[in-house]
């Protein structure tokens, strides 16, 4: 978990996913839409992870959870693929704006080897063309807006700072050569 002031650790944990009860609750319908009812034992529904994994790792007299957490659609087989296939063609934005802080969360709850491998080499290669967007005097104009709109805050973070990194040496280069 994040620091308990860091706003992207609290807008990850507010991402949702999706959760099936195991044990009926009685009086938590209001959750899915049923005010007054019980939440029903199978039911699905999407949860905000910080919850969903609180349900997950809390534990009722007979040792079971109250709800199993599942996947979430951003990190879906699906989604993993296509990442496979060209990670610079997947708007990870319209996915989940704090992707690769979701994956990692998840990555604590589960034991998924692929994914970590899938994530690790979906930054590599994005981080490459976001160099090279953050280099370029123009920034993100031309041919690499439509990838540029596509990154999560991570990737942001990282263009942002690449391009101030690459814009101060152009400054400090110029200031240089006065001399």
């Amino acid at each position: 978990m994040g620091s308990y002031y860091n706003i992207d650790a609290i807008l990850t944990d507010a991402q949702k996913v999706p959760c099936t009860f195991d044990l009926t609750v009685p009086g938590l319908g209001y959750i899915d839409g049923n005010v007054g009812g019980d939440m029903k034992e199978g039911s699905k529904v999407e949860l905000p992870l910080w919850l969903g994994e609180m349900l997950a790792l809390s534990q009722n007299l007979n040792t079971s959870s109250l709800v199993t957490l599942d996947l979430p659609t951003a990190l879906s087989p699906r989604v993993l693929n296509a990442l496979k296939a060209d990670p610079r063609t997947v708007d990870l934005r319209a996915i989940a704006p704090y992707f690769y802080n979701l994956g990692a969360r998840i990555l604590e709850l589960f034991e998924e080897e692929e994914m970590i491998e899938v994530l690790s080499e979906t930054f590599k290669a994005r981080a490459a063309v976001i160099a090279d967007q953050a280099h370029n005097p123009r920034g993100a104009l031309g041919e690499g807006a439509d990838f540029m709109r596509g990154l999560d805050e991570n990737e942001r973070q990282l263009f942002r700072a690449a391009h101030d990194s690459a814009k101060s040496v152009r400054t400090w280069i110029a200031e240089m050569k006065k001399k």
